[in-house]
């Protein structure tokens, strides 16, 4: 028979060649990199944040317009099974104090190296340095490698192939005019978990590019009308913000982004302090003593904080205490643009779940299945994104087992 081919080597792809391989089908994964998994181990350095401990409701509330879709995959394969599946693996994990969760290691290296040594052992035939190109008249795959052009042919395919970010390890959005020449619609790729970028003062710039803004709070009012509030924190870079609290709103201000052109959001810098308490500080500020420095020995307030203030609020108002303490507690922040799409986290956009059935086939493609970052949805960093990712590659390696059972018995009758 012919083997199973994997389009893709970073979690979806090994995860949906591990239920194939257990099935009993011969699998050849093929990818374009010269190993597997490389944004996987990215997402690992300075620690794997593999899924989250929260709630399964909250958890699959993450997935936002396409929960219906994404919560089916996580009620098989959630945040529990996957920890159990490390643990399998022999490498055990832990719950942070934000209910993150991570290996003991911190690592994502030792993950993989287990994970492929079992693959492996269980027959999986690696491909790597080898781009796919689509499929010739014959219907088998074409791919091309540092020798030249192969032809490969398949019982059935999984594309596995990422998104559109971070070109250099191999998620490059090239597979879509591939699948264009099919009839298959791919929502415009988009930046998610990314950066936005800010009109800074060049003082700003040279002062604060690169600080951390910690224990803020960001308060954001999305197209629908829906106010959120969330404590964390982020990042003032040379062009604008980044970090968690940001990714968190990212899907959203972007949105607003597309439909206004700019999109504002709130920061409480003083949250654990009211208004009026912080009123009732300035009134008290010695005369001798400037604002910055007495908001820092009152206040603990850092320099970061303190330039972004002055930065928000003209020097002839700093004596308006009612509007400095007001700003405080809400200084608004304009973003007027995402950062570029390669160095996004992650991407909305991809195949519309609408266009798979329910074991993720294209239904204008029998035997080809998609799975992970390329499929049409997108989550906040968290753990969210690498959970969905080894859902899906299940449930689609899962639904190529079945396929492939229901194809031989009609053949057989």
């Amino acid at each position: 028979m012919k083997p199973v081919v994997i389009i893709g080597g970073g979690p979806a792809g090994l995860m949906a060649a591990e239920q194939l391989l257990a099935a009993g089908y011969l699998v050849d994964l093929y990818d374009a990199m010269p190993t597997v998994g490389r944004k996987f181990l990215l997402a690992g350095i300075g620690g794997l944040n593999i899924t989250h401990a929260e709630p399964f409701p909250t958890f699959c509330s993450r997935y936002a317009e396409r929960q219906s879709q994404i919560q089916p995959l996580l009620e098989q394969f959630g945040a529990e099974e996957l920890r159990q599946w490390c643990s399998d693996l022999g490498v055990e994990t832990f719950v942070g104090t934000s209910g993150r969760v991570f290996p003991k290691e911190m690592k994502a290296a030792p993950l993989l190296r287990a994970w492929l040594a079992r693959l492996k052992q269980q027959g999986l035939r690696l491909h790597p340095r080898h781009r796919w190109l689509g499929w010739d008249e014959q219907r088998q795959l074409v791919f091309q490698n540092p020798q030249g052009h192969i032809t490969a042919p398949y019982s059935a395919v999984m594309l596995a192939l990422g998104g559109g970010s971070w070109k250099k390890l191999g998620s490059d959005g090239t597979w879509i005019p591939l699948l264009a020449t099919k009839a298959i619609p791919v929502t415009p790729l988009k930046p998610a978990n990314c950066g936005f970028l800010c009109q800074w003062s060049e003082h700003l710039r040279s002062r604060c590019a690169g600080s951390p803004l910690k224990s803020v709070t960001l308060s954001f009012t999305d197209l629908s009308g829906h106010t959120e509030t969330r404590m964390g924190e982020m990042i003032i870079t040379e062009r604008g913000v980044e970090g968690s609290l940001i990714y968190a709103f990212a899907a959203r201000l972007r949105d607003m982004l597309d439909l206004q052109g700019c999109a504002t959001f709130h920061l409480d810098l003083l949250p654990n302090h009211s208004q009026a308490h912080i009123e009732d500080a300035l009134h008290k500020k010695p005369a001798s003593k400037t604002l910055g420095a007495y908001l820092k020995s009152r206040f603990k307030l850092d320099g970061a904080k303190t330039t972004l203030l002055f930065e928000t609020l003209e020097k002839q108002h700093w004596q308006t205490i009612p509007l400095l303490a007001s700003t405080l507690k809400a200084l608004p922040v304009t973003v007027t643009a995402t950062t570029p799409i390669d160095e996004a986290i992650s991407t909305a956009g991809g195949v519309p779940f609408e266009e798979l059935d329910e074991n993720l086939m294209l239904r204008k493609l029998p035997g080809v299945f998609c799975a992970g970052e390329m499929l049409d949805w997108e989550a906040p960093t968290g753990g969210y994104l690498l959970t969905a990712c080894f859902a899906s590659g299940r449930q689609a390696g899962q639904g190529v087992v079945r396929w492939l059972h229901d194809t031989r018995m009609k053949l057989t009758r």
